[in-house]
């Protein structure tokens, strides 16, 4: 192998070792509901190239209020899956969109983009 053979190789490992950290093992935003004067728990998110905060925590058996403002024109980010309570719901760019729950079970149940490149989760106590 010559010089440059050898900097493409580390260059792509290293490359390839920070796609794994980014989506695997890099810290992530934990955000606890905010109980409102009604007993409904409410948690902002904000969407742009992710979830942020991307892990939320909520109370079993209390209704939740999630307010997703998508800020950002990014394809993938325009629908929001919450397949374990069977949501759907297009996310248009530079608004606000609520989606309300209740989760009856605890657990954590994952919502992703439609293409399901970004990813949250809802951790239900």
């Amino acid at each position: 192998m010559d010089t440059p053979a050898i900097l493409v190789t580390v260059g792509g490992l290293a490359l390839a070792g920070f796609v794994l950290w980014y989506f695997f093992f890099s810290a992530r935003q934990t955000a606890s509901a905010v109980s409102s004067s009604g007993g409904v728990q409410e948690v902002a998110i904000t969407v742009k190239g992710g979830y942020s905060p991307d892990v939320i925590e909520v109370e079993r058996g209390k209704p939740v209020q999630l307010s997703f403002y998508r800020d950002e024109e990014n394809s993938c980010s325009e629908e929001l899956l919450m397949p374990d309570f069977s949501i759907r719901r297009d996310l248009p760019a530079f608004k606000t969109t609520l989606v309300e729950l209740l989760p009856k079970e605890a657990g954590t149940f994952t919502f992703t983009c439609g293409m399901g490149m970004l990813r949250g989760s809802l951790v239900v106590k």
